[in-house]
Formats: structure tokens, sequence, C-alpha cells
């Protein structure tokens, strides 16, 4: 019964996003408490550990291409290719909701932490509050949904493999660029893969229990 209750979709998309504010919910105690200096410390030296003129400038990229303009070209894209190549609007205001909202919602979460950002060695320079980190939500928002959305047009599972690993590599790397750039905890980071699964999941839970089954089956259609 287990089984069949999370081989639904639609719960399982719940769950997940239940689990995802769980995590959030375990981080943010244990930065509270301050009980997660040591695991944020070890992570911190290993990555900055690495720093060399050619690493600086790849990361240097992806922590660009996580900010606003790019975010917003890349979104713009998506949504103008669902609207015009595929005719699903319904998954065009998903895109939407899922990327629009992950800014207002690392917003609102940083005004309630208020963490400041670590007083270490940085290559780069940040303003505002750390926890969590908005260029690690929009990365996991934005490519998360996007390899969501695009899952289902691709048939083959070769392609499905190398959609995953594309999405995945984008949003690791520039969650790894804002702690290589010292302007970020992996605290911050990881909390904000969190806020952002429970986010994501939430609205595919919605999305799927409404229009998914319609979206899979006449694929394509207006």
């Amino acid at each position: 019964m287990l089984y069949n209750l999370f081989s639904n979709p639609v719960t399982r998309a719940m769950a997940i996003s239940l689990l995802c504010a769980i995590g959030f919910a375990g981080v943010a105690l244990l930065i509270g408490a301050n009980r997660i200096a040591v695991f944020d410390s070890s992570v911190i030296a290993s990555i900055q550990g690495m720093e060399n003129d050619r690493l600086t400038y790849i990361l240097s990229f992806f922590t660009w291409i996580g900010t606003g303009l790019p975010v917003a070209i890349i979104t713009a894209s998506a949504a103008l290719f669902l609207y015009a190549a595929l005719k699903h609007r319904m998954e065009l205001l998903l895109l939407v909701a899922v990327v629009g909202g992950t800014g207002l919602l690392n917003y609102l979460l940083k005004l309630v932490f208020k963490r400041a950002r670590p007083e270490i060695y940085r290559i780069a320079e940040a303003n505002g509050y750390s926890f969590p980190s908005g260029h690690s939500m929009v990365a996991f928002s934005l490519y998360g949904i996007l390899a969501y959305l695009l899952w289902r047009h691709i048939p083959r599972r070769a392609g499905r493999i190398v959609l995953i690993a594309i999405s995945s590599l984008f949003i690791l790397t520039i969650g790894i660029s804002r702690i290589y750039l010292g302007v970020h905890y992996p605290s911050d980071v990881l909390g904000g893969y969190l806020a952002s699964g429970c986010w994501m999941f939430g609205l595919i839970w919605l999305y799927d229990g409404k229009y998914g089954k319609s979206a899979v089956t006449h694929r394509g259609g207006p």
C-alpha cells in the first residue's frame, strides 16, 4: 500500500515538498543554535582550498548566470518556447510561478532569519543577508522546473539522463560558486536548495493534481 501511495506522481511531489520543508526547518534550527559551524567551516576550507585563477573565472561565470538578467533571459526564452512551440500555456504559468515566487520567498526568508554573511576570505562581494542563498534558490527552481517541464517532452531515456545531468550541474555549480567566492556559508546553500525544493514541488503537486494528466495525454495540444 505504501509503495502504491508513493508511486503516484502527485503524492510523490507532495511528499518531497514536505520533506524539503522539514529539512529546511532542521537547517534553520541548527543555525539558530550555532550547531552547524563545524560543517560550514570544513566545507568552506575544502572548496576555497582549490582556489586558482581558472576556477575563479569559471565559478564567477556560474555565479553571474544565477543573477537577475541571465535568469530573466533564460526564463523568458523557456516561456516563449513553451508557448510558441509546445502550445502549453499552463506549463508556462507553472514556470513563471515557480521562478518568480522563489525570488519573493527568498526575500521574505532573509528578512525572517537576518543571518550575516560570512566574515571570511572573499573573492567577490555581496550585500544583504546570507540565509538562505538566493542564487542557490533560483538555480534550483529554474533548472529544476525546466527539467520537470522538458522531461515529459523527451521520449528517450538517454535524453532524459542528459537533461537531469545538465540541470544538476548548473544547480550544484551555482551553489558551490557562492561558497567558493566567500559570500555564503554552505548551510546557506543547503537551506536554499531545501526552501526551493519545498516551493517547487509544492507547486508541481498543485499543477499535476489539476493539469498533469491532460498535459501528458495531449502533448503538444493547444
